[in-house]
């Protein structure tokens, strides 16, 4: 068969795992493939079946313009779509698109095949990738309820013990996206892998702070890591927090390397509780006195349709548009770094309106 891979024209940072998995588990079968990216008539062939992925809720117009355009082109092609958006939302594809044959959670079949990197040469956006994407393991341990991975992966597993044969020869990076790295109890035979290779290594998803300990700290020093990130989002996380930090600064991990993901306008609907200005502020600023740098996170919702547009009852518009503002303005590339002026200026602040505050209210005259 004939099989068209699309991925949809929305912005990520990253290529399509799925499809390219798809594209070796289709080629096993005997099956012809092709990547494009968007809308676009360059097709090679008349294809057979066409597997569209998808990407965050927010991110679905250019789904359903992908689904929309290539039926038109090939009426008789079945269509297939997959991905986050698919997985959480399938109704709302089939309610405009009944034909559609979505797919919810992972493709098991090609959950374990080798990427097909060399798919991404004919997509301009892709054709100087040089990274290994992976997944050792999939699901977490944790239930954190902002998250999705549950509801898509399942319950937490090894899926990959040796990985050298998903590390792409050439390759100058290794990009590791487990929900929960140190969860798995093959981590230090995974890291023991990747040391000797000398590449760059990515936990992009973020390290358990909770977990890390000495010997965690230990091991990781050793890779090639220009950033090493994890996640700070509830107050309860403080002490597990200032041990991971200072245990891998111990260990020789500069602690202006350590990214903390700070969630804010976090709403949890079945125990009308969340985050709110005062709590995240201070996040940021035990963050930022660590010596470490601040990533906001601003929580959006699983089905949300538009990106930015969820208002935490705990939060106002006004307040949300403060941290998006200094972010811009007194941060850098959109995080907080421990800068001695900022240190300064959150430290002197006697609460969230005045440590992101930009310009100091005018005084009124008498």
């Amino acid at each position: 068969m004939n099989v068209l891979l699309v991925e949809p024209d929305y912005y990520t940072r990253y290529p399509p795992l799925g499809l390219m998995k798809l594209a070796t588990y289709h080629r096993s079968c005997g099956d012809c493939v092709q990547l494009v990216r968007g809308t676009t008539d360059n097709v090679d062939f008349r294809p057979d079946i066409i597997e569209i992925t998808s990407l965050f809720t927010y991110a679905w117009k250019p789904v359903h313009e992908s689904i929309d355009f290539y039926h038109k082109m090939f009426p008789d092609s079945q269509i297939k779509v997959g991905g986050i958006y698919a997985s959480l939302m399938p109704e709302h594809i089939n309610s405009e698109f009944p034909f559609v044959n979505v797919h919810k959670g992972l493709h098991e079949d090609a959950e374990k095949c080798i990427p097909s990197y060399d798919i991404l040469k004919t997509v301009t956006k892709w054709e100087k990738w040089d990274a290994s994407i992976l997944f050792t393991s999939r699901g977490c341990i944790r239930k954190c309820p902002f998250c999705s991975v549950p509801m898509i992966e399942g319950e937490f597993r090894q899926v990959v013990k040796n990985i050298e044969k998903y590390i792409h020869p050439g390759h100058q990076k290794v990009i590791l996206w487990d929900n929960n790295f140190l969860a798995s109890p093959y981590w230090k035979e995974i890291v023991s892998t990747l040391q000797p290779l000398g590449l760059e290594i990515d936990f992009n998803q973020g390290l358990d702070a909770r977990l890390m300990d000495e010997e965690k700290a230990c091991v990781l020093s050793d890779l090639k890591m220009p950033a090493l990130r994890m996640a700070y989002d509830f107050p309860d996380e403080k002490e597990a927090i200032v041990k991971a930090v200072e245990t891998l600064h111990e260990n020789g991990i500069r602690k202006r390397k350590i990214i903390f993901y700070n969630l804010y306008n976090f709403y949890d609907d079945r125990k009308l509780a969340g985050d709110n200005p005062e709590s995240f502020f201070l996040r940021v600023k035990e963050v930022l006195n660590l010596g470490c740098v601040s990533y906001p996170m601003r929580f959006e919702p699983m089905t949300s349709l538009k990106k930015n547009k969820f208002i935490s009852p705990l939060w106002t518009a006004e307040e949300l548009e403060m941290v998006a503002k200094s972010r811009r303005v007194i941060g850098y590339g959109g995080v907080f770094p421990p800068y001695k002026g900022l240190l300064k200026k959150i430290n002197n602040a006697s609460g969230f309106r005045e440590g992101f505050e930009l310009y100091p209210a005018k005084k009124q005259k008498r």
